[in-house]
């Protein structure tokens, strides 16, 4: 699943270095911890590798 917007896809990324044990998960917050909670290490990667071009800073459709 690609990210709809930049934000996305940067939270995506802070999940994903949390799953991995590169960041600590108490210092995720909002999309990147709810993210974390609820997506694979699989999932968190397709979405984190989305290119930023193009896409919206943030989806005003969520």
């Amino acid at each position: 699943m690609p990210a709809k917007s930049k934000a996305q896809q940067m939270a995506a990324g802070a999940a994903l270095s949390a799953r991995r044990g590169e960041q600590k998960v108490s210092e995720l917050d909002g999309a990147a911890r709810s993210m974390y909670d609820s997506m694979s290490e699989e999932e968190l990667e397709k979405m984190a590798s989305t290119s930023r071009e193009d896409k919206p800073r943030h989806d005003n459709q969520s």
